[in-house]
């Protein structure tokens, strides 16, 4: 229940914030979101390290770290898991990991829109 209701935050926050930083520079490039990722990274990179040391219980950090910043941004997670390993001298698995993530990821929205373009027509 905590992750589901922080994610319905995260999610609010990301489509304001995104929508905000996009009407205010009037620029056709996506800062918007681009702008929601960084502040995800910055905000799940702070929370992780206060956490460790703060009595927070276990649920309250999965809402803000899972489901908050999870519904803000999936980035911040994926960064945050790649410092990990990187961090634990897995640095062959940190770069499968971004090089995988995005090749993956773009592939497969591409392919996405190909399905659903193959069906329309």
């Amino acid at each position: 229940m905590w992750i589901g209701l922080g994610g319905a935050v995260g999610s609010v926050s990301r489509f304001a914030v995104a929508s905000f930083v996009q009407r205010l520079s009037g620029w056709l490039f996506p800062v918007g979101t681009m702008c929601v990722n960084v502040l995800g990274c910055l905000l799940i990179g702070f929370l992780s390290v206060r956490f460790e040391s703060a009595l927070i219980k276990e649920q309250y950090r999965l809402a803000v770290l899972v489901g908050m910043l999870g519904g803000f941004t999936t980035f911040s997670t994926f960064s945050l898991e790649t410092l990990q390993l990187i961090e634990q001298r897995q640095t062959l698995r940190a770069g499968l990991n971004i090089v995988c993530s995005i090749i993956l990821c773009l592939a497969s929205c591409w392919g996405g829109q190909q399905l659903a373009r193959a069906m329309t027509s």
